[in-house]
Order: structure tokens, then C-alpha cells, then sequence
């Protein structure tokens, strides 16, 4: 019986390219990073020639830009790393959490982003979490995405305070599951701290985010919300803000309020944060 043929050994993994060292951002994001224009602005720059690396004209938005890399913009070179900066929005009812490339129209960019000084407006800003389009409040946006990941993160443990308006009577019997901690269809949910303000209004705050979360909890102990608002963020508050306005934040309340102190590795982000 003829033999069958040895098989070749497997070749040991492949190291990952940029193990151990700092991975390389790419050129239009490294420039809306840095302030020097929107992103849609910078891939258009590059592609008209406007842009070099290390003294090379790079053409293409997905160039590689090393840590150390020097880029210039029509010969001026720019300043890779900037302060995070934070702003806190007053989300009004109808609009999406969601850039203008994935809805054109109907989105809280199209509110916050005429409102911003020449000296913001240069930012890319990412939305820290999401709020449903019916949900309103407090919604913090950052040209920082590590803050992004700081915030959304449940191993930070930040807390998110909600105010739930709801159709049956509520009390503290009622709401004692969200305090025990209960368990959703995806999984057990932390357990929350909760105040029964009225019969019909609920304080939640949850130092986690997931769909829809605190609608869903409020409606799995007979509690169906008809309103939710977002109160906090840390203990960053909606105090002084119009709806429809924004502030900048301070550095102090970035570090104090928000506990954040610099780019951090980013670890889970959860984007859905309407509860």
C-alpha cells in the first residue's frame, strides 16, 4: 500500500509587523487629528499634491505616517500632537448620533459643527458614545478618540447618570431588580444605582453602556419608558448649556470630572449608549 506523502511542517506564525512598537496612523486622519483641517478637507489636500511626508509629496489619504514622521501641508510643517479637547452638547430629540457619511441629513453634526470658533472647527470630532435619535441630554464629542475609548469603556467604570420618564406608576419594589443587578437578552447587567424621583419618573445610573440599556431594563420589570434623558457623564452636567448649545471643557474637567490623563490605549468602545 503506497504511502501517503509527509505533509511539510507548518511554518512558525508570522510576528506581527508592528509588535512592540507604535503603529503608524494614516496621513488624512493624522491631520484631523492634528487640527490642521477636517478630514474631508486633508484627503482632498493629499490628493491634489498638497501634502508631504518626510520630504516626500504623498498623494494617497491611506499613507502611513510614522510616529516621527515630519508633514508639511504647502510647505508649513504641522504639529502632529494636540491637547484632547472635549466638548459637552446639548442633545436635542430628533437627530442621529452619526456622521454626515453615514446619514446626510438629520444628524447632531449638522447642529454642533456651524456653531464651532475657526480654531475647533478644524477638528475631526467623534461622538463619545451614542444617544438614540428620541433620546436627549448630554453628549460629549472629542477630537481624542482614546477619550472616546476612556469613556465608552466599561473597565473605566465611569458613571452615566439617565432621567427615564415612564408610563406606569413606579416605586421602589418595582425598581429593586436594577439595584440587584438583572439579566438582559445580551447578557447579566451590572447592577445600577436608582431613585424613584415620582411615580413616574426614574433616576438610572449605570457605569456601563449597551443598546438601549436602560429602556430595556426599565421594561423588563413593567416600567416601558417614554422618555429618556441623559443627565451626566462622569460628573461633567448639562448645567449652563441651552439645548442645541455646547461648551469646551476645561483640561482640569477633562482630568477631574471625566478622569482622564492622556492618550491612553484604546480598550473596548461601546457606541451604543442610549440605554
Amino acid at each position: 500500500m503506497p504511502r501517503k506523502p509527509e505533509r511539510p511542517p507548518k511554518s512558525p506564525p508570522r510576528p506581527n509587523r508592528w509588535e512592540g512598537k507604535e503603529k503608524p496612523d494614516w496621513l488624512s486622519r493624522a491631520l484631523a487629528r492634528a487640527g490642521a483641517m477636517p478630514q474631508d478637507e486633508a484627503e482632498a489636500a493629499i490628493k491634489a499634491g498638497r501634502v508631504s511626508v518626510n520630504g516626500r509629496v504623498a498623494t494617497t489619504p491611506l499613507t502611513p505616517v510614522p510616529p516621527d514622521a515630519v508633514i508639511k501641508v504647502d510647505g508649513l510643517p504641522v504639529r502632529k500632537e494636540v491637547p484632547s479637547h472635549v466638548l459637552a452638547f446639548h442633545k436635542p430629540a430628533g437627530v442621529l448620533t452619526s456622521t454626515a457619511r453615514q446619514h446626510r441629513t438629520g444628524t447632531v453634526f449638522e447642529i454642533l459643527l456651524p456653531q464651532l470658533p475657526l480654531e475647533l472647527n478644524r477638528f475631526t470630532w467623534h461622538a463619545v458614545g451614542r444617544l438614540d435619535v428620541d433620546t436627549t441630554g448630554l453628549l460629549l464629542f472629542t477630537n481624542d478618540d482614546k477619550l472616546v475609548a476612556h469613556c465608552t469603556s466599561p473597565e473605566t467604570n465611569l458613571p452615566k447618570r439617565y432621567l427615564a420618564t415612564v408610563f406606569s406608576v413606579a416605586d421602589d419594589a418595582k425598581v429593586e431588580p436594577l439595584r440587584q443587578g438583572m439579566t438582559l437578552d445580551d447578557g447579566p447587567a451590572r447592577p445600577a444605582v436608582v431613585r424613584v424621583r415620582d411615580e413616574h419618573t426614574v433616576e438610572v445610573t449605570l457605569t456601563e453602556g449597551r443598546h438601549h440599556q436602560v429602556k430595556r431594563m426599565l421594561g423588563a420589570v413593567g416600567l416601558p419608558a417614554r422618555a429618556l434623558h441623559r443627565e451626566a457623564v462622569g460628573d461633567i452636567t448639562l448645567e449652563g448649556i441651552p439645548e442645541s448649545g455646547f461648551r469646551l471643557l476645561t483640561d482640569a474637567e477633562i482630568r477631574e470630572k471625566l478622569h482622564y490623563t492622556g492618550r491612553a490605549p484604546a480598550g473596548p468602545v461601546s457606541e451604543s449608549e442610549d440605554a
